[in-house]
């Protein structure tokens, strides 16, 4: 019996969420139960970074909705892609896992596994209506055809289509498209729209705002699932702000600098609102869960549009700029107040946290190291801290956090760097000289924390 089946056959026995061996440990949401089970739905921006919405600060950008959500739910003020590009962080969401444990260490490189359980798998068996609308980058979508990145005639090897990873339906590109779509420019591009196996979306159905595209879609989906009363869980995630960044009026509109940028953002925030409004139409937005990030840090030179807000470092980079991201969570029956929370979180933790929502548990005998935690002990305010640290690597970069302090090393032969991010966010004060005791602590839990990857890789876990 393989570990996706057992998720079926033993639903509550102990979920292993450590990060290097497997632990058994308790715990199940005290609603998940039944039909209580809540909805799901994780959306995510490309590029956008820490300081690129109205709530966390910018000057010019219009995010009224995402404002909203931060005013009204969960507002994570340290949260942390998987990783400073694009794919590895996609990997980690559907996984709980860092990607470094199966080979998908950058962007364009790798493909989720098919030994690798993902949520759509699991809740997909557990009666959920599952789909993914918008970038995959998990693999190539065709290998018939030259297409995106990747897909060329006969490359079987990067094919890992969202449909073989438990979504039922799909609205999928491989990789970066335009973030608005000028007439006729569709089949130029040479990037296509996928819902299954060959079946490519024509010319005619792709033009105008890509985030209005993807939504337009997602809502379909909604509205016939609500229609048979069946729980779902929805993957959205869109292209904006990635490059190439294209926009045009309204949502350009009253923006002097950067229109395609801003115009671009404006448009994904509205259609976040539309999703929102959707939900309470059908009567299940009390009953969902509801999260948004941004991938990584925000693409460019410092000189570019995309804004940190001050702190160190861009997309690819292990500093804060390129990994602490936007994170609001939104579930009205779980946490029916506003909050802001300062303990660090990651998107590693959306798969076991959602587990944990629904109320099953990966079977002990099965348990593989898992990076992410339940968060839900932190949003029922059970605790205010993270029970183990997150990890990072990318290329020679490396990098772990913990409650209050960050270790750092830009390559294999330079020293470790030590931030003490609850009082020096931009990281601007290296402490490792004044805390040698933190330095040798952290980094034996980093490379206990690396050895444990590569064991992954190598494939042990399966």
């Amino acid at each position: 019996m393989n570990l996706l089946d057992q998720l079926v056959m033993a639903p509550r026995l102990a979920l292993a969420l450590t990060l290097w061996t497997p632990l058994a440990c308790g715990g199940l949401s005290s609603i998940a139960h039944g039909a209580d089970r809540p909805n799901v739905i994780l959306c995510m921006a490309d590029d956008l970074g820490w300081g690129d919405t109205g709530y966390n600060g910018h000057p010019v950008l219009r995010t009224p909705h995402l404002d909203r959500m931060a005013e009204e739910g969960i507002r994570f003020d340290r949260f942390y892609a998987g990783a400073p590009v694009c794919s590895p962080t996609r990997g980690s969401c559907l996984t709980g896992r860092h990607p470094s444990r199966y080979g998908i260490p950058s962007a364009n490189s790798g493909r989720l596994k098919s030994e690798e359980v993902t949520l759509a798998e699991v809740m997909k068996q557990h009666g959920y209506a599952t789909g993914h609308f918008g970038k995959w980058h998990l693999g190539t979508l065709t290998a018939e055809i030259k297409e995106s990145n990747r897909a060329r005639p006969g490359n079987a090897k990067d094919y890992a289509p969202p449909w073989d990873h438990g979504f039922d339906v799909c609205f999928s590109t491989e990789a970066k498209t335009p973030t608005y779509w000028r007439a006729g420019s569709y089949e130029d591009y040479g990037t296509h729209y996928w819902t299954g196996p060959g079946e490519m979306v024509p010319a005619d159905a792709i033009q105008g705002d890509d985030s209005k595209l993807i939504m337009d879609r997602a809502v379909t989906f909604l509205r016939d699932v609500a229609s048979r009363d069946e729980p779902f869980f929805l993957v959205i995630w869109f292209h904006a702000p990635h490059l190439p960044v294209v926009s045009a009026p309204p949502y350009t509109d009253g923006y002097t600098d950067h229109q395609d940028y801003y115009g671009c953002i404006t448009a994904l925030d509205e259609q976040m609102g539309r999703l929102r409004g959707e939900l309470k139409k059908l009567g299940v937005a009390e009953h969902t869960m509801l999260a948004f990030t941004s991938d990584n840090g925000p693409e460019g030179k410092p000189s570019a549009p995309g804004r940190t807000a001050g702190l160190r470092g861009r997309k690819r980079s292990l500093y804060e700029g390129g990994v602490r991201v936007p994170g609001l969570f939104v579930w009205p029956e779980m946490a029916p107040g506003p909050q802001t929370l300062e303990t660090p979180c990651s998107t590693s933790d959306y798969f076991p946290t959602v587990l944990d929502a629904i109320g099953y548990q990966l079977p002990e005998a099965q348990a593989r190291p898992y990076d992410g935690v339940s968060l839900l002990p932190l949003l029922r305010g059970e605790t205010e801290t993270r029970p183990r640290p997150i990890g990072f690597a990318h290329k020679q970069q490396v990098a772990l956090i913990d409650n209050r302090y960050k270790l750092y090393r830009g390559t294999p032969a330079s020293a470790y760097q030590l931030f003490d991010l609850t009082e020096d966010p931009s990281e601007a004060n290296d402490l490792s000289t004044e805390h040698p005791e933190v330095i040798k602590s952290m980094g034996t839990t980093l490379e206990a924390w690396r050895a444990s990857c590569k064991r992954s890789n190598r494939g042990e876990d399966y």
